[in-house]
Order: structure tokens, then sequence, then C-alpha cells
């Protein structure tokens, strides 16, 4: 049997997965709580003064159930907060506490060390091109008939 060759969106899936347990993974050794994929991308997503979790939802590319399901998992480990909004008095915002702050953190700097590692076993030149091209604009999604 030929063994088939990943497409894009495959190869892209499972570099995305190496990312995930790369970081999860190191956080969790270094003593931080467990977090799921999910809830890791909350964060990511999060403007400093608070986001809705509407616009959370959207950003992450997931609906506003399990945008709202990772949200209060993370404000019941004391990673994040929902405060009122300063511009509707029916909305609130979420925003990340001192020591989801400190958790986010640590995880950008741990984020940056396995690019560095990936660097080394790839070289640095393929981690630069692969960056422009993730960056480069691709233009409307095609139509394809």
């Amino acid at each position: 049997m030929e063994e088939l060759t990943p497409n894009v969106p495959q190869l892209l899936t499972g570099a995305k997965r190496w990312f995930d347990d790369a970081l999860l993974n190191s956080m969790q050794l270094a003593g931080e709580q467990s977090v799921t994929v999910a809830q890791a991308a909350v964060f990511g997503a999060l403007d400093e003064d608070g986001t809705s979790v509407s616009e959370l939802a959207r950003r992450i590319g997931t609906t506003r159930q399990s945008a709202h399901q990772a949200v209060h998992g993370l404000i019941g480990m004391g990673l994040l907060e929902q405060v009122a909004d300063p511009d509707s008095a029916r909305s609130r915002l979420v925003r990340a506490t001192a020591e989801g702050a400190r958790v986010h953190a640590r995880a950008l700097r741990t984020i940056a060390r396995i690019e560095a590692e990936l660097a080394e076993r790839i070289g640095p030149e393929v981690v630069d091109a692969l960056r422009r091209a993730l960056r480069a604009q691709w233009g409307e999604p095609p139509l394809i008939r």
C-alpha cells in the first residue's frame, strides 16, 4: 500500500499539536496548573483590559459555549476573572487575574524557548521561512469548483 503524503492542513494541525504538547507539558513540569488546549488559547486572545466571551470565541474560532466553558474553568482556577464592561451595563469582560498574568508571562517565555529548540532542530532559516509563509497575505479563501 502506498503511503499518502500529508496535505498542508494536516501538517499545520500536526505542528500545532506539537507546540501545544510542548507548552502544556512544560508548564505542568514547571509546577503550573494543568489547562486544556482550549483554555490556553483563551490567554492568547485576551485584551489586557478585558474581552467579552463572544469576542474570545470569535478570535479563537470556536463557539461561544466552548469559550464560555474554557473561561469558567480558568475562573475556577483563579487565573481569570469577570468584571463589568465600562461601555455596557449588560456586558461583562473577562481578564487575567494577577496569577493569570504571571502564568501567561511564563507561558510566553516557554513558547520562546520552544521556538528556539525548534530552530536548533530544523534550522533557524527554516523557522524564519515558516514564520514568513504564515504571516504572508494569502487573500480571501478561494472557491474551487
